[in-house]
């Protein structure tokens, strides 16, 4: 079976860029160095011929399908491909019993492909254990969810686990430039001049998906008329048109970048929900990172609002666990309930102000002893008298004693009148009269 007929059983010309330029060999692969890289698991067991049955996850368009077309090039496999929102139960059977047909004429063994995998019910998934764990076919399994949430654990235990993630900027950009060149399959035999911050934009605004910005490329380089020389000039504002999304100015590494996320923090610690929306709108646009984001806002929370409202860090806390396990676009949802509850939240930063002072103490004066009778007295106490004279609070009315817990009189923490933090004010107070 030509593992690569979808593109040659027709018109070069007519099947997408991306299908086109799907690469045919390790060394043609883009990104997932962690895994694939000269000397790593991945790319061992596949030169070796050690393949068994894989999970692949990760987010579109960053090279799960192509391995797997790659693998059974270089395992000189039987390939199958089918997808689990379109194919079922029969499909399956058909493939699996052609392989065992196959491996009894010894024509080899089959790969299965199944795209989606995570589509498949338990009772679906269930009907590929018995071969699979023969080894025949084996199973290449793709999605784009973490599979120990939706693949069958007895499934995943039979299968090696590789997580890939979002090509970067670069590797983009490097695959658009390839394509560029290419006169066989690509966009070479098209004069195309093309501007360092169009790749640049169809790079990010891709979001490391390497089939949307090679759609995009083919879009723009075909649909714009030639200007001087028949060249195609590719700018920055025909990137924005093939991609549809506009270009703003936000780059990662210099002011753009560091003046949006200062707005947003700031904008939050003033109180002022509208503003931090729009901010947040800002980056999400751009393609900013949402755990960097959600970094932030956590840090604003614990910083800024602090004991006024202790929820505000729980929300946030919540917000970047979710917007991880959730991803981009959905992740926006969560990210902005934080960032809003964070600007509305009372202020305080009497948390942040005494541990900066504490730390000040130890960095610059003289470390303080800890006073023996609040030493660990399990070792050494009969001996030297740590531990006694210890006062245990819950012994006492309120759960309260009066006692010494630092040879020194100097306050660190100073609670404020604003929310939740004008009752530990007021608790704190009582316990001193």
């Amino acid at each position: 079976m030509d593992l690569f007929g979808e593109t040659d059983t027709r018109e070069k010309g007519a099947a997408p860029l991306a299908a086109r330029l799907r690469p045919k060999t390790l060394d043609d692969f883009v990104g997932q160095e962690a895994i694939l890289g000269k000397g790593k698991l991945l790319r061992r067991l596949i030169e070796t011929d050690k393949i068994s049955s894989l999970m692949l996850y990760g987010p579109p368009g960053c090279g799960k399908t192509t391995l797997a077309l790659i693998i059974s090039a270089e395992t000189k496999s039987h390939f199958e491909r089918i997808n689990a929102a379109s194919n079922n139960v029969a499909d399956m059977r058909r493939i699996i019993d052609g392989a065992k047909k196959r491996s009894a004429l010894g024509q080899g063994r089959t790969i299965l492909l199944i795209d989606e995998i995570h589509r498949f019910n338990k009772a679906q998934q269930d009907v590929l254990m018995p071969d699979v764990e023969a080894g025949n076919p084996v199973l290449i399994g793709t999605t784009t969810h973490n599979p120990f949430f939706y693949v069958n654990s007895a499934l995943l235990s039979r299968s090696q686990i590789f997580e890939f993630k979002k090509l970067t900027d670069t590797d983009v950009i490097n695959i658009l430039k390839r394509a560029l060149k290419d006169k066989e399959d690509g966009l070479g035999k098209i004069p195309v001049k093309i501007d360092e911050d169009a790749l640049l934009h169809l790079a990010r605004t891709s979001e490391g998906d390497a089939r949307r910005a090679l759609g995009a490329l083919e879009v723009g380089a075909l649909s714009t008329p030639s200007g001087k020389e028949k060249t195609v000039h590719f700018t920055l504002k025909v990137a924005e048109e093939s991609i549809q999304k506009k270009a703003v100015v936000y780059d990662k590494d210099e002011d753009g970048h560091y003046d949006t996320i200062s707005a947003f923090i700031k904008s939050m610690r003033g109180s002022d929900p509208d503003a931090a929306l729009y901010w947040l709108a800002k980056m999400i646009y751009a393609g900013e990172d949402p755990r960097f984001i959600a970094r932030r806002i956590v840090i604003c929370a614990a910083e800024d609002v602090g004991n006024a409202d202790p929820q505000a860090l729980i929300l946030a806390n919540s917000a970047l666990q979710v917007s991880e396990f959730v991803g981009m676009p959905e992740a926006r949802i969560p990210l902005a309930q934080a960032a809003v509850y964070v600007a509305c939240a009372p202020k305080s930063n009497a948390a942040y102000m005494g541990i900066e002072a504490a730390l000040k103490d130890v960095e610059e004066g003289k470390v303080l002893e800890v006073p023996d009778h609040l030493k660990d007295a399990s070792l050494d106490g009969d001996e030297f008298g740590h531990g006694k004279g210890y006062k245990y609070a819950h012994d006492f009315k309120d759960h309260y004693v009066k006692q010494e817990y630092k040879p020194s009189d100097k306050r660190y923490y100073i609670p404020t009148s604003m929310g939740y933090e004008a009752k530990i004010k007021a608790w704190l107070d009582q316990l001193k009269t």
